[in-house]
């Protein structure tokens, strides 16, 4: 029918504006469907994004080459620096010297095992510690290839600071019955 009529068709003619209404129409509800794709994907790149940045622990890419290549605000708070000042630097100056031979052998453990959990203590920029659960994650490439690992850290210094007041704390309290007898004998022999 279009081909018959297209000697005939002119900006004038109603038929090319319905043609053209019915074309108009049709990408419409295509673009509608494929933005309605692609959707899902945006908001999932998104959460991963915003995951990464806001969650509670942080997170930090270390290359192959063994420096830092990028960490969220998390770990870098924890560490209390700025994440700019940290990336480049080797990942074992993140940590207190006296946990360099357990990092290594956590990191010969992650690269067997593929992940790996340690305690450990991170050093502060300001010359303070403080006590982190670190989780290594080894990522390979698609010829299983070592890229990289990544370093989930949880701040667990004020948990460790309450740990440490307890067992203080239950020791002067087993002491504590010791003395009072003590006392209580030496009152009565006199």
């Amino acid at each position: 029918m279009i081909v018959e009529a297209a000697d005939k068709l002119t900006f004038r003619s109603p038929e090319l504006w319905v043609y053209m209404l019915g074309l108009a129409t049709l990408l419409y509800i295509a673009l509608r469907r494929v933005k309605a794709q692609q959707a899902p994907l945006q908001d999932e790149v998104y959460m991963k994004n915003v995951a990464i940045e806001y969650v509670q622990t942080g997170v930090a890419w270390i290359r192959s080459d063994g420096t830092v290549g990028s960490l969220n605000q998390s770990m870098a708070t924890t560490l209390s620096a700025a994440p700019r000042e940290l990336v480049g630097k080797d990942w074992y100056d993140l940590f207190a010297s006296q946990d360099r031979e357990k990092l290594t052998e956590a990191f010969s453990q992650m690269l067997l095992l593929g992940k790996y959990t340690v305690d450990v203590h991170g050093r502060r920029m300001d010359g303070t510690y403080a006590g982190l659960e670190l989780l290594m994650v080894a990522i390979h490439d698609h010829k299983m290839r070592f890229v990289g690992h990544h370093c989930l850290v949880a701040d667990r210094t004020r948990e460790k600071l309450l740990e440490g007041q307890l067992a203080e704390l239950n020791k002067n309290l087993q002491n504590q019955p010791v003395a009072a007898k003590r006392n209580a004998a030496k009152q009565h022999a006199k």
